[in-house]
């Protein structure tokens, strides 16, 4: 043979693949011939394993009751901290449990005896007769702030500040607790549920099937103002407006960046989500174009609306989490409730439309947002300030010129015996770490584990608060860390703490 040919090399080449094919197509024969399965080895057991309580105390798991399997739709407790588990899939399936004429008189039919039943469970919880502070306002000054705390007592007990003195013990015993988690009001559904006043302005987002829970009064101004780290002169520069696919290049042309501008247009860019889409799988009646993150962070605030959080399943066993604003982002460096997203491009890659369940974007359709358009999502969500906080100094103190006494006593507890500032510091009022408040010290029910905790600048314009809602006011937030934290405020320090963040 003429090895100088071109063609002998190709030979010789063709030679050595066959072997090597061969040799592999006869490695694996021989390794299945032989039982070889290393890579499947079954694992380690511990004998008679017994599992130890890890301080939860007896029964921690067997006092909860198992989650009920419930289709898409059903009604579900309100009490879920009382079930505790796994569930029969991690999945989602795209198909209804019915059909779409029959999901929509299913729905017809439930939803006004669901809904009063949600109200008479929410005044048995709290007093929501709206009783505003006096001359307080959020900060576009036109929406009055709830006055609380609103949490009812039970009989037995006076004040909170009885309560407070029990401890957690005798609180659990006696079943007194006044926060137990809040749970999505139709959480086999759930997703996102828009307050009244965002639904006036955007009828397309009314649910079939279930409604706000918490009356607007105890909810964030809509439209909330939009302050820019950027151009601090102009104060609110959307004047009072909501910022639109329609209007927002009207409104920021001249003030931001090319780079800029095109990450907010995709912030107002709407796309189909699990249950707000084109399809039959949806909680509209007409078909939907979907939702935009500024759908629920309207302005780059928030307006009340709430989900489950992606972090776990059954859904049943996820966490209701509030809208929280993403003023003063630029400060954090850890994001989200639970899964420590550790940047603002990152959180706008992967924000959970589709519930933590990729396999749904196949039948609904991906976001399909390329890593550099997230990159601009994220540096305008960078310069998004928070609001103006005229009583505060340069680093963050309260200027003693401007402030009250009452505010002042707050400040110093702030600081000091109400131990605010072992979590909340710095220009942002927050840490960006995750505790775990172990509140189920004060109640029986399931352990819900670490929460990111999150900033205090401007926390007069974000209620209800706590990850879940649960706290419908900041009277309610200081009486909540009140009891967790064993502080033994007695009312006028609490009422000079509220005072105090209300500063903020």
């Amino acid at each position: 043979m003429n090895t100088h040919s071109p063609y002998y090399f190709d030979f010789r080449t063709a030679i050595i693949f066959v072997l090597v094919v061969g040799f592999i197509f006869v490695a694996f024969q021989l390794a299945d011939d032989i039982g070889l399965h290393l890579l499947q080895s079954p694992g380690a057991e511990t004998e008679n394993y017994v599992e130890p309580d890890y301080g939860l105390g007896s029964g921690h798991i067997d006092s909860l009751i198992e989650y009920p399997e419930v289709n898409n739709g059903e009604r579900t407790p309100f009490d879920l901290w009382n079930y505790g588990g796994k569930g029969s899939t991690s999945f989602m399936n795209p198909e209804l449990p019915m059909s779409w004429p029959e999901w929509i008189d299913f729905h017809r039919a439930q939803k006004p005896k669901l809904m009063a039943d949600v109200r008479d469970y929410m005044r048995s919880r709290f007093d929501l007769t709206p009783v505003a502070i006096p001359g307080q306002f959020m900060s576009g000054g036109r929406k009055p702030i709830m006055k609380g705390p609103v949490a009812k007592l039970t009989p037995k007990i006076n004040s909170y500040e009885d309560l407070a003195k029990l401890g957690p013990e005798s609180i659990k015993r006696r079943d007194l607790f006044p926060y137990k988690p809040l749970a999505h009001p139709l959480q086999s559904t759930a997703h996102m549920v828009f307050p009244d006043a965002w639904n006036k302005s955007h009828p397309e987002h009314i649910r079939i099937d279930v409604d706000h829970d918490y009356p607007d009064e105890y909810l964030p101004e809509f439209p909330a103002p939009m302050f820019l780290t950027t151009h601090k002169e102009l104060g609110d520069v959307t004047d009072g407006k909501e910022v639109t696919f329609g209007n927002y290049y009207e409104i920021f042309d001249g003030l931001l960046t090319p780079e800029q501008m095109e990450g907010l247009k995709e912030l107002l860019r709407p796309t189909p989500t699990t249950w707000f889409n084109q399809t039959t799988h949806r909680v509209t009646v007409e078909p939907s174009a979907g939702v935009s993150c500024f759908s629920c962070h309207v302005n780059g605030h928030t307006n009340g609306a709430f989900e489950l959080a992606p972090d776990s399943r059954p859904h049943l066993a996820r966490l209701r989490v509030g809208t929280p604003s993403m003023r003063g982002n630029y400060n954090l460096m850890q994001l989200s409730s639970k899964r420590s997203i550790r940047s603002m491009d990152h959180f706008a890659e992967i924000e959970e439309y589709f519930d933590g369940d990729p396999g749904m974007m196949q039948h609904i359709g991906p976001r399909a947002h390329q890593k550099v358009v997230a990159n601009r999502m994220g540096d305008f969500n960078a310069i998004l300030d928070f609001p103006p906080a005229p009583k505060l100094d340069p680093l963050s103190k309260l200027n003693p010129a401007k402030a009250t006494e009452q505010e002042l006593k707050g400040e110093a507890l702030f600081w000091g015996k109400a131990k605010c500032s072992s979590c909340h510091y710095g220009p942002a009022f927050v840490d960006d770490s995750s505790y775990d408040l172990q509140v189920e010290r004060f109640y029986k029910g399931r352990p819900e584990g670490p929460i990111k905790n999150f900033p205090l600048r401007g926390i007069k314009d974000s209620p209800p608060y706590l990850h879940d809602d649960r706290l419908p006011t900041l009277d309610d937030a200081v009486e909540f860390f009140n009891l967790i934290l064993e502080l033994k405020l007695n009312k006028e320090e609490k009422q000079a703490l509220t005072a105090y963040l209300l500063c903020l």
